[in-house]
């Protein structure tokens, strides 16, 4: 078989001469057929490793610009996400706005609804009273007339008696007509004026039912416009209880440490006024109270968001290419603890404090490079590394959102890259926690 094999390879590559020819002499290298074999094996090796490599590279580029893409819709979404979050809740905050306004104007309403019906209340009753005594006169002066009537009868008897005809005397006749025409006229005043009291009665009695009517509508939009701001500032609480528990963040503490921070007083000394229930008016609707109270814990719940680094500190688009945790130094190649993230974007891209607070640092910090501190509330601190500008200085308080530098590549950096860190009490927490858990919040 090898016998075959030689001669086949012989037929095929017959041996070759390599002639070098130089100025005094000419000489020729010998390559016989297994030399040739064993070039030409080594160079099908050779270019079968080329293609294989080749081929393997180009797969890897193509895998990594489809990873990167997927990343970069990903954070497109990501970000498309928070902008139509952060339009929601100012959306809902606008309607919480506008329910507490028109819930203003409805209890003002109800007031003056009171006040007026309290005054047709007082109306009534006078006009009762009134009609009251016009019909005790009424009664007396019929018994006056009555009386006076049989009294004009005994004396007309006992004049008929006297001189047999009842129509002589007739001045004293004349006189008992005029007292009696004079009453009849004072009856027929009494009875007007009771039958205007009376209609004044009716008309009392018909505004009382109607501001009662009034009264029971204001009062079912009253409550309508109550029971709305409570869904509201429920659905506005949940998602921050959410966002708090996930941090893990007592929010006792949070409520605890809001209401130190701001907890000033004052105003002048006014008298305290009592309602028609004989109850202090801020205390005569519990459900208003209690509604107040939780509007209140959603304030000092707003205000603890906004000092806690929640936010991404950049908004355009980046690329992770570093997380929190154990990696392999890119410098060196050890495994080392990375306490924070990068976030890679061109050089110059803006950097936004994601929480209020005050700048504590704002230099160079040698492998850091440009470097800014910021303190905020709850024992939080974030550090902003490698930049290519400062635009704070130390002591300057920033809100969440003010832009604070810009993206670069300063220190020990291998290429433009902000390195984002949170720390709560000195030590080094994930930021990814934050910014997800706010997601259904900003």
């Amino acid at each position: 078989m090898s016998l075959n094999l030689t001669r086949w390879i012989e037929r095929k590559l017959p041996e070759q001469r390599l002639f070098l020819k130089t100025d005094d002499a000419t000489r020729f290298v010998r390559l016989g057929s297994y030399s040739q074999a064993f070039m030409l094996a080594g160079g099908a090796i050779i270019l079968s490793w080329s293609i294989l490599a080749t081929a393997i590279l180009l797969m890897d580029s193509i895998s990594a610009g489809s990873t990167r893409e997927q990343a970069e819709r990903e954070q497109q979404l990501y970000e498309d996400r928070l902008n139509s979050l952060s339009a929601s809740l100012r959306q809902r905050a606008e309607e919480a706005r506008l329910a507490q306004e028109r819930f203003n104007v409805a209890l003002r309403e109800v007031s003056e609804m009171q006040s007026r019906l309290l005054a047709s209340e007082d109306r009534r009753r006078e006009l009762s009273s009134g009609i009251e005594v016009i019909q005790s006169t009424l009664r007396r002066t019929i018994k006056e007339r009555d009386a006076t009537e049989d009294r004009l009868a005994e004396l007309q008897a006992e004049l008929e008696a006297e001189t047999g005809n009842g129509k002589t005397n007739v001045g004293l006749q004349r006189e008992m007509e005029g007292t009696i025409d004079f009453l009849a006229g004072q009856l027929s005043e009494t009875a007007e004026e009771r039958d205007a009291i009376d209609d004044s009665r009716l008309i009392a009695e018909q505004e009382i039912a109607e501001l009662k009517r009034v009264a029971k509508l204001n009062q079912a939009r009253q409550d309508r416009v109550l029971s709305q701001l409570e869904d509201a500032v429920s659905i506005s609480l949940e998602p921050l209880d959410k966002m708090f528990a996930v941090t893990g963040m007592s929010t006792d503490r949070i409520l605890d440490t809001v209401r130190e921070g701001y907890s000033g007083q004052g105003g002048p000394l006014v008298p305290v006024t009592m309602s028609t229930k004989g109850v202090l008016e801020e205390t005569e609707n519990s459900r208003v109270g209690a509604l107040f109270e939780r509007l209140d814990e959603l304030n000092m719940y707003r205000i603890a968001a906004e000092n806690i680094p929640y936010t991404t500190p950049v908004r355009a688009a980046y690329r992770l290419s570093s997380k929190f945790g154990m990696r392999r130094d890119p410098k060196n190649g050890s495994t080392k603890m990375h306490s924070g993230w990068d976030m890679a974007a061109p050089a110059g891209t803006a950097v936004y404090a994601p929480a209020d607070g005050v700048v504590i640092q704002a230099g160079w910090a040698g492998a850091y490079g440009r470097l800014i501190k910021i303190q905020h509330e709850f024992g939080y601190e974030t550090r902003f590394a490698h930049l290519l500008r400062i635009r704070v200085k130390p002591g300057q308080r920033v809100s969440r959102g003010d832009r604070i530098g810009d993206i670069g590549t300063s220190g020990r950096s291998t290429g433009n890259h902000l390195h984002y860190e949170v720390r709560l009490g000195g030590k080094a927490v994930n930021p990814m926690s934050y910014i997800k858990a706010a997601t259904d919040v900003f």
